[in-house]
């Protein structure tokens, strides 16, 4: 194990370490206790949705899957892990099993573009105990992160409409090189067209998109006498690129454009100012030239760019995408080689029992898996994944957009509704409810 690592870049042999120290202990405790290989079913969901979303959209179940096929210990980690002093007194038999650890279970999961509510499963790991406990961190992190992404991203599409240019901005508002890349693709498959992060567009096969920064202007301005010479500059090299254009003066940039247009000028854009104004204006200016904005844009913000009349076509989202108010996803235990558990504390009660959504016209049912027969429904959860290998490639960023677009399409307006949602909750199956009501009666007698 490299000590002092400043970079600490992630690589997939590193992925088994990439978890919460009480995970290890844990799955220490179950091999002292002999239960590590009982059969446990883990189900992450949210228990509510961020303030005034109606929705999420699940994202993050292709790094979920990476990450299980990947899983592993070895001999190095295995011997730093032992040099912290913390397991001196676990089992022997703890090390076998992390030195010859790979994932093995099962993976059931909603394909990612799904539209989906509070306390319905997004996953779940059917897996040997040890297995299911160590992942959860992992697994809530790129899930969590990655249908935040996701869900912004359908509802800047969404207030923004089908034609409206979207650009991904944020890597350097992400909150890590990972998250950037993360958000990217989350992004994409949630409605958005490009991203102007170029490892993550080159890895997904996409062009990256973006247009200047204010210092190009400045620089070649200072030093070559003019914002003019500063665009002519740039479109020698890259012609007809967009132009960046309220440096200075933002009309009188406008201005000199429209007195020597450039040559098939795709675009400009806007990244401060009153962005109602200045884009009326310049469309004034350029009417068959796209105007982009960008400068901490959220749905709200386009929402109300567009009820006052804003002519932009385009807009460049950054921070506001990558960050704000977290999914706060949890991945809780509902059975245990075949016996149903639950949670009951004050505000953090969950549904006992492998559990699947079935969804109709009427709305959402959370019931049984073992319900899919009698409720005539094959559910939303799909078996993705056996004995710790995929069962299905991969789907492009093509297919989970149009199903984000499909998703989000088939939603009630109210629940579209941006400033105050409506929040669906599904209906509890009468068999889910019998077995909840049978666990705790269970657990209290367990407890007396």
């Amino acid at each position: 194990m490299i000590n002092n690592d400043a970079s600490l870049l992630i690589r997939p042999d590193e992925y088994g370490l990439l978890t919460d120290l009480y995970q290890l202990t844990m799955a220490a405790c179950y091999v002292g206790e002999g239960l590590d290989q009982r059969r446990a079913s883990f189900e992450l969901f949210v228990r509510r949705l961020p303030n005034r979303f109606g929705y999420l959209i699940a994202a993050g179940l292709a790094s979920a899957l990476d990450y299980l096929k990947n899983f592993q210990f070895t001999a190095e980690q295995l011997t730093a892990l032992k040099a912290t002093d913390i397991f001196t007194e676990a089992p022997a038999e703890f090390w076998s099993l992390l030195e010859n650890s790979r994932f093995t279970g099962d993976v059931w999961a909603v394909p990612e573009g799904t539209a989906i509510f509070a306390n319905e499963p997004i996953l779940r790991v059917e897996a040997p105990l040890w297995q299911a406990q160590i992942v959860e961190t992992y697994l809530l992190n790129t899930i969590n992160y990655q249908t935040l992404i996701a869900t912004r991203a359908a509802r800047l599409r969404d207030v923004a409409g089908p034609e409206a240019t979207l650009l991904e901005f944020g890597t350097r508002r992400a909150f890590s090189p990972q998250a950037a890349l993360w958000a990217a693709r989350a992004a994409l498959a949630g409605g958005l067209d490009a991203t102007s992060n170029v490892l993550a567009a080159l890895k997904l096969g996409r062009k990256p998109a973006g247009t200047m920064a204010h210092a190009l202007v400045m620089a070649i301005s200072a030093l070559e006498g003019s914002e003019t010479e500063a665009f002519a500059a740039f479109h020698r090299y890259f012609p007809g690129a967009p132009l960046l254009i309220d440096t200075y003066d933002t009309m009188a940039a406008a201005k000199g454009l429209k007195q020597n247009p450039p040559e098939a000028l795709a675009g400009i854009r806007l990244d401060s100012g009153d962005l109602v104004a200045l884009s009326q204006q310049v469309r004034q200016e350029l009417p068959q030239v796209p105007i982009f904005a960008s400068g901490d844009l959220d749905e709200y913000e386009i929402l109300r760019l567009k009820q006052a009349g804003a002519c932009i076509d385009g807009y460049g989202l950054g921070t506001k995408l990558v960050t704000g108010s977290p999914v706060n996803g949890v991945y809780k235990l509902v059975d245990i080689d075949g016996i149903p558990v639950m949670k009951e504390a004050s505000g953090k009660f969950t549904y006992p029992g492998r559990k699947q959504i079935f969804r109709s016209e009427t709305g959402d049912t959370l019931g049984l898996a073992v319900e899919a027969e009698s409720l005539r429904s094959a559910g939303l959860l799909k078996r993705v994944m056996h004995d710790g290998q995929p069962l299905v490639p991969g789907e492009s960023l093509e297919v989970i957009r149009e199903r984000t677009t499909q998703s989000v399409a088939q939603l009630p307006p109210q629940v579209r509704n941006v400033s105050d949602p409506a929040v669906p909750q599904a209906t509890i199956s009468k068999a889910l409810q019998t077995l909840t009501e049978s666990t705790r009666r269970n657990h209290l007698v367990t407890v007396s």
